[in-house]
């Protein structure tokens, strides 16, 4: 991207690109679709640029008086097909070049479901864990005013993400709100009902991922009660993915978090899991009769049918995928295999549900619930959910009849989906001026 082409610094504040693993997949999927579809090179480039890149120092008092400086981002990657839509991430590892990546991916799978937005995505460099719930509250009304400028119910809606929820969104919100001088609920989704919040969306990216397995295995010939599924993550996307894979009658032998793991071959007690996570913050010190505690990386080498990353990005990778057994592999996580490893499971005949289209409810919902936000009528849980499944059936559909065509895996078809759509966008509006 020419305006992003190396790499500078003032301070703490990367002004340049570094090109991260995120970036460069990102980049090379693109590439790789634009030419599968035959793209011109001057439609390639304006899809390969992001709209808008904003950079801002984030001062935040501290709860000793201290003032400590962040940096916080928000990219709008593409608006051809609607306002900007993306989370916001707190992190540590928070830097420009993923948040250009995942605000790409978002275009991509804001057209894949077909909803009218474009892709967006923000975040602060910062541990959030190691923040009280004042600061947290500082640095996200500094963070929400120094991005004011760009956003807005018909420009720009942040969601949660990571390290963020819904309080992290109801802070949002009153901030711009006091701005403007009157309330705006569409500003943000992901809030509390209580401010306009939709029902069901704290649960769907997790219900979302589980439909895109249920249509899956349909494809597959394959019988839910009789599948096996390793999760890694237990956050809520992790969680709620491991209740709605019960419900659906898969066998949930393994999961963990960032402090412990565990496996139990006869089926782990999801309720219990999620009672002790409500507790206690983290599964460290989790009991279950039969269940047994599992390092990190032994997770993801278990036999089992169905591997659902629900964590970081990167996780399967070179140094790991020979170990990996599953024979399906369901991206909750964002780019949470690297290319390498991706290509090698595909070689071995796994089937990649890529994370484009899986964890597409998450953002499915957060348009249900702008809608909601626009129109002060509100649906019932059941009516969200209704219009969820419906929604992520036909985006599963529709990449797998374009993979079949094409002769190609899930990935690219569903790249190719959504970069056909936001470049069909971008042909029909023109340019202007």
């Amino acid at each position: 991207m020419s305006a992003i082409s190396a790499v500078e610094e003032f301070g703490s504040i990367q002004l340049e690109s570094r090109k991260s693993v995120m970036y460069r997949t990102a980049s090379a999927n693109l590439k790789a679709v634009a030419e599968r579809l035959s793209l011109e090179t001057s439609l390639y480039e304006r899809l390969a640029s992001p709209r808008c890149v904003l950079i801002v120092s984030v001062p935040t008092r501290m709860d000793d008086n201290r003032v400590s400086t962040f940096v916080g981002y928000r990219v709008q990657y593409n608006v051809a097909r609607g306002p900007a839509k993306g989370g916001i991430r707190y992190h540590p590892d928070v830097d420009l070049d993923d948040v250009i990546a995942l605000s790409a991916l978002m275009t991509w799978k804001c057209a894949i479901v077909n909803i009218p937005f474009g892709g967006a995505k923000g975040g602060v460099a910062c541990d959030p864990t190691a923040m009280s719930d004042a600061e947290l509250e500082r640095m996200t009304r500094r963070y929400t005013s120094e991005i004011f400028p760009i956003i807005g119910p018909e420009r720009d809606i942040p969601a949660p993400d990571m390290g963020t929820n819904a309080q992290t969104m109801a802070w949002m919100m009153d901030t711009y709100s006091m701005q403007v001088g009157y309330s705006v609920p569409a500003i943000v989704t992901g809030k509390p009902l209580e401010m306009g919040g939709s029902r069901g969306r704290r649960e769907a990216t997790g219900r979302g991922v589980v439909h895109v397995i249920e249509e899956a295995l349909k494809m597959l010939g394959r019988n839910p009660a009789e599948q096996t599924a390793v999760i890694q993550g237990f956050g809520n996307v992790g969680s709620f993915t491991a209740e709605f894979l019960r419900d659906l009658g898969v066998k949930v032998v393994a999961i963990n978090d960032v402090s412990a793991g565990f496996f139990c071959p006869a089926g782990l007690d999801i309720d219990a899991m999620v009672d002790h996570v409500r507790r206690y913050k983290v599964l460290r010190g989790y009991r279950q009769p039969g269940a047994e505690e599992i390092a990190a990386d032994g997770l993801l080498s278990l036999p089992c049918d169905i591997l659902i990353p629900a964590a970081l990005g990167g996780q399967i990778h070179k140094g790991n995928v020979g170990a990996v057994k599953a024979r399906i592999i369901a991206e909750a996580a964002n780019a949470p295999l690297t290319p390498d490893a991706d290509a090698e499971l595909l070689d071995r005949g796994v089937t990649i549900l890529p994370d484009i289209l899986t964890n597409a409810g998450g953002v499915t919902v957060s348009y249900l619930e702008w809608v909601q936000g626009l129109q002060s009528f509100f649906w019932t849980e059941t009516e969200v959910a209704d219009r969820l499944r419906s929604t992520m059936a036909l985006a599963f559909r529709t990449v797998w009849d374009e993979a079949e065509r094409r002769k190609v895996d899930l990935r690219t078809a569903a790249t190719m989906v959504g970069v056909q759509r936001v470049a069909d966008a971008l042909h029909i509006r023109g340019l202007y001026p």
